[in-house]
C-alpha cells in the first residue's frame, strides 16, 4: 500500500508560503487515505504556478498548453478508464482560456475530478488582474482598478448542470482533502475551486482575509447538497465565500452512456481486426 513518500516528486519551488503547497498537501494524504498507487493516477496540469502540480505530485503527469487541461484529461480517462485522472490549473487557465473546455467538460460529464486553485491574480506573470479579480483590485494591468465584472465559479458550475460543485481552502488541509476524498470517489465529472492565496502579488485575498471570512457549509447541521436551490441561495448569502461541498449529484457518465463503449479502456483493448471484421466495414461505405 502506498505511503505519503510516495506522493512526492520533484521538490517544489512556489513562492514561500504559496496556497499551492496546501493543495499539494492536501491531495497527497487524500491519495493515501483512498489507498490509491501513484502507476493509477494521472495529474494533468496546464501553464502557470499551479501547472507545475503535476510535477510535484508523484504520479503519472502531463504538463499540458495554457487553458488545455480538460480535453487533455479527458482523453487520459477515455483511453484508460482504471486510472484515477485529475486536471489541476489556475484561474487565468480555467476561466479564462480554457472557459470553453470548462463549459463543456461539465455537461459532457466524464468521469474526471478538476481542481482550479484560484488565487484572483495571474502570479507566474508577476501580477496582472485575473478572470475572478474582485472589481476595483489593482494590479499592473489595471492600475486605476479592475472594472470588469469577476467570474463566478460555482455559480457558473451548478448553472451548467456540474454533478459534484465545490470549494476549499489551502489554509484548511484537514477540510480540503476530505472534500477531494468526496471529489474523488464521485461518479462523473467534479469540479472543486479552491482558494489559494499568492502571497507575493495579492495583498488582498489573503489568508487571514479567508479565515476571517471563510464560510463552511459543514457548520450547518441543516445544510442539504443534494439541493440545487440551497446551493445557489448560500452561495448568494455568502458572496461566494463558502466551502465545503455544495452541491453533488448523480448523473451518468459520458463512459456509461456513449452506445458500445466497452468497459475495457482502449489503452488495454485487444485491437485485432479480423478479415471478416475489415469485410463488414467495407461493405458501409458500399
Amino acid at each position: 500500500m502506498a505511503v505519503l513518500t510516495d506522493f512526492k516528486g520533484e521538490k517544489p519551488t512556489w513562492c514561500p508560503g504559496c496556497g499551492d503547497y496546501g493543495v499539494l498537501n492536501a491531495l497527497q494524504r487524500t491519495a493515501v487515505d483512498l489507498g490509491l498507487d501513484p502507476e493509477d493516477m494521472v495529474v494533468v496540469s496546464g501553464i502557470g504556478c499551479s501547472g507545475k502540480l503535476s510535477a510535484y505530485f508523484g504520479s503519472y503527469g502531463l504538463h499540458t498548453i495554457h487553458g488545455r487541461t480538460l480535453p487533455t484529461a479527458q482523453g487520459v480517462k477515455l483511453a484508460n478508464r482504471d486510472l484515477t485522472v485529475l486536471a489541476a490549473g489556475g484561474d487565468g487557465d480555467g476561466f479564462g482560456i480554457g472557459m470553453g473546455h470548462f463549459i463543456h467538460a461539465m455537461r459532457r460529464n466524464v468521469d474526471i475530478t478538476y481542481l482550479v486553485m484560484d488565487n484572483h491574480i495571474y502570479g507566474l506573470t508577476t501580477g496582472q488582474t485575473s478572470p475572478t479579480s474582485d472589481p476595483g483590485f489593482v494590479t499592473k494591468t489595471a492600475p486605476k482598478g479592475a472594472v470588469e465584472f469577476p467570474v463566478h465559479p460555482l455559480s457558473l458550475a451548478l448553472s451548467a448542470g456540474c454533478g459534484f460543485v465545490a470549494q476549499g481552502f489551502s489554509g484548511d488541509i484537514p477540510q480540503l482533502s476530505a472534500i477531494l476524498k468526496r471529489a474523488i470517489q464521485h461518479k462523473g465529472f467534479s469540479f472543486v475551486n479552491i482558494f489559494s492565496p499568492c502571497v507575493t502579488f495579492n495583498k488582498q485575498n489573503t489568508y487571514e482575509f479567508y479565515k476571517s471570512n471563510v464560510v463552511k457549509v459543514d457548520d450547518d447541521p441543516e445544510y442539504d447538497a443534494g439541493n440545487l436551490g440551497l446551493a445557489m441561495a448560500k452561495i448568494e448569502q455568502t458572496q461566494s465565500i463558502v466551502t465545503g461541498v455544495l452541491y453533488e449529484h448523480n448523473r451518468p457518465t459520458y463512459e456509461d452512456s456513449v452506445p458500445n463503449y466497452s468497459k475495457t479502456g482502449l489503452a488495454t483493448a485487444q485491437h485485432v481486426l479480423t478479415e471478416a471484421d475489415f469485410e463488414r466495414l467495407l461493405t458501409q461505405f458500399q
